[in-house]
């Protein structure tokens, strides 16, 4: 089964730009030292519209290679172009991944005809399971409850991550595609409420910084304990919030960065954070435990 707490994991560069295998490799055993049920890889977090092809590829396959099946993989294979979404996933799919992620053609603002089309193309490249991902803030195009049920119905399509933030969504998709299919929930602040209201994991940025908190508050969500998720949520809670001050991936990499874990490296257009915004995250790893204040004669 694919659900629980799983990482939106980072792709770290080094300082030229190229991809950091090496800190790739130390982030993927991190994961699996503190639980994280499963990695997805080159996602909006993983940096994927800055990668080259290839690059995503071998990204994926390094992160396999490290797994060793150990954690699962999940990997991106979306894109605005059907037939690079089936490239894609036809080069992943030999890999050894446990299924895809594939986010709604973002920026040409397909018809629900032509959604319906591009999944069904995508979904016959593979045999693997595959993810809808709806987030529509990024990529200007819904996909409803609606048009999920449809979706559903077509092969390989086993469940959604849902990053629009409405927890209403969960009972209404429920409702029309069963209780078989997954419910993932894309938005960090909002992912405790999905999952006691029956939703089956998180696809989390926070769980890069505290992925043993937040496996427990997933654990503790997903079998009712109302309070025992909420008590793990607020320490999580000042990092759901920092970590989307700018866009994502670009706080979380320097939050790592300041831990000491990563260098903030991105790919343009993607840039360093404004300072107001690095005192924001800052001021979040300190509230949630994962960092000390500064004494005044360090400011």
């Amino acid at each position: 089964m694919l659900t629980g707490s799983m990482v939106a994991l980072v792709t770290p560069f080094t300082s030229n730009g190229n991809v950091d295998y090496k800190l790739l490799t130390e982030l993927v055993e991190f994961h699996i030292q503190y639980g994280t049920d499963a990695i997805v890889s080159v996602g909006t977090t993983g940096e994927s519209p800055t990668l080259s092809h290839d690059e995503h590829v071998d990204v994926v396959r390094a992160t396999v290679e490290v797994a060793a099946g150990r954690i699962k993989v999940i990997a991106g294979n979306g894109s605005n172009a059907t037939q690079e979404a089936v490239q894609l996933t036809e080069r992943i799919a030999v890999l050894g991944v446990d299924g895809f992620l594939n986010v709604t053609p973002y920026y040409n603002k397909p018809s629900r005809r032509g959604i319906i089309e591009h999944y069904r193309h995508v979904g016959e490249a593979s045999d693997l399971p595959q993810f809808l991902y709806n987030v529509p803030g990024r990529t200007c195009c819904d996909l409803t409850p609606e048009l999920v049920g449809e979706l559903a119905q077509l092969p390989n399509i086993v469940g959604i991550k849902e990053a629009t933030g409405d927890v209403s969504r969960v009972a209404e998709i429920q409702r029309i595609c069963g209780h078989d299919f997954l419910l993932l929930s894309g938005d960090d602040p909002t992912s405790r409420e999905f999952m006691l209201a029956g939703g089956h994991g998180v696809i989390s940025v926070t769980a890069n910084l505290m992925p043993q908190t937040m496996k427990r508050m997933v654990e503790a969500a997903t079998r009712g304990d109302v309070a025992l998720a909420e008590e793990l949520d607020k320490k999580l809670a000042p990092l759901h919030e920092a970590l989307f001050i700018e866009a994502n991936p670009i706080p979380v990499k320097w939050a790592m960065a300041r831990l000491g874990w990563i260098q903030a490296n991105y790919r343009l257009p993607l840039t360093p954070p404004e300072l107001a915004s690095e005192k924001v995250i800052e001021q979040a790893l300190i509230n949630a435990g994962q960092l000390k204040e500064r004494s005044s004669d360090e400011v």
